[in-house]
């Protein structure tokens, strides 16, 4: 279990439970996409899937809300997700967050991979019912910080080339809904050239209908050690 302070936009802080958190992988809507980001991956070593999308249960303590992780090496990369959280009191949120992956581990072992890093999210949520009738409008972009300061586009894409919450929750979880206290990363966009490690990540989910943004920024430290 994990406690992390959250509000929902305009409201006042909350906490926020984590009891079970879920990585979803290959999760495009369209067979082409997927393909594209499976072969990204296989550039990287990264074995094909057997079936997509996958489901990857991580620990919950990996969920943060800080400005900057620290990592194992040069050899991780961020990625912009859109975040469910299910709570008690508010029902069904959305959130901004990157799966934050170290790459040379998941050369041999996914599943491995994506335990070995935290998993930032942003502390602004809003409610799904919100933003349910327009999901596919909302759209997900990251920026890389390199070491140099310049910020570059890294990935950019309207959500309806995900798939939708409701299906994905059911392929997930064999149920219409998630349980309170589960959080759910819901896939990623490809990325804009290659997957390569930064600074630092910008992550933001736009909603042009009500125009308004969910953002957040983090640093990534790596920690030095011994090849």
């Amino acid at each position: 279990m994990n406690k992390v302070t959250c509000e929902i936009e305009g409201g006042l802080p909350m906490e926020v439970t984590a009891s079970r958190l879920v990585i979803a992988g290959w999760a495009g809507r369209e067979s082409a996409e997927v393909e594209h980001h499976i072969r990204e991956l296989e550039a990287l070593g990264v074995r094909r899937p057997s079936t997509v999308p996958c489901f990857y249960e991580v620990a919950p303590a990996l969920l943060t809300t800080s400005d900057s992780i620290e990592v194992i090496g040069e050899h991780s990369s961020g990625e912009v997700e859109v975040v469910l959280i299910q709570t008690e009191a508010a029902g069904l949120l959305v959130g901004i967050g990157s799966d934050h992956t170290d790459r040379k581990v998941e050369g041999y072992d996914v599943a491995v991979s994506k335990q070995m890093c935290a998993k930032p999210i942003g502390r602004t949520l809003w409610r799904y019912a919100e933003v349910a009738a327009h999901w596919d409008a909302l759209i997900a972009r990251s920026w890389r910080i390199d070491s140099n300061g310049a910020r570059v586009l890294y990935q950019e894409g309207t959500l309806a080339r995900l798939m939708h919450p409701e299906p994905l929750i059911r392929r997930a979880f064999g149920a219409a809904s998630m349980i309170p206290e589960t959080v759910l990363f819901c896939g990623t966009q490809p990325v804009l050239g290659s997957l390569m490690s930064a600074r630092a990540y910008e992550l933001e989910l736009h909603d042009p209908v009500l125009g308004r943004s969910l953002r957040h920024r983090y640093s990534v430290d790596a920690l030095a050690h011994a090849e």
